[in-house]
């Protein structure tokens, strides 16, 4: 498989809140780094845990907003909800035989625009 179908492939898994299941496209041994808490995740068993005990008002819903490859990296843009809380996850995968070995991804908060500039954009 590409890069590209393999982290494709991982947000697919993702949907079905199954997040064992979905930490199989994983390396046991992937670091994943989250840089605005500044910090660092070992192992897929770790991932796992953290997306298994994540708070939740529901299933989690993912929506592939956009994704791109070169290569052995991919960048997916995403958005999630569990029926209450949404989100959005910019993904930097890193693939090597066939599992996400590496990952950093940034989770942008959303914010009200400024007044000043609202006779110059237009909300959607």
């Amino acid at each position: 498989m590409r890069p590209k179908d393999i982290v494709m492939a991982y947000w697919s898994a993702m949907q079905t809140n199954d997040f064992a299941s979905a930490a199989e496209w994983l390396s046991e041994d992937i670091v994943i780094h989250w840089p605005q808490s500044r910090e660092r995740v070992r192992g897929r068993r770790n991932i796992t845990t953290i997306n298994s005990t994540y708070p939740s008002e529901g299933r989690w819903r993912f929506t592939l907003d956009r994704i791109l490859a070169d290569g052995n990296e991919v960048v997916t843009d995403i958005s999630l909800t569990d029926g209450k809380t949404e989100a959005r996850a910019l993904s930097f995968h890193v693939v090597r035989d066939g599992l996400i070995v590496g990952l950093t991804e940034y989770w942008p908060d959303t914010y009200h625009p400024p007044d000043w500039r609202a006779a110059l954009v237009e909300r959607y």
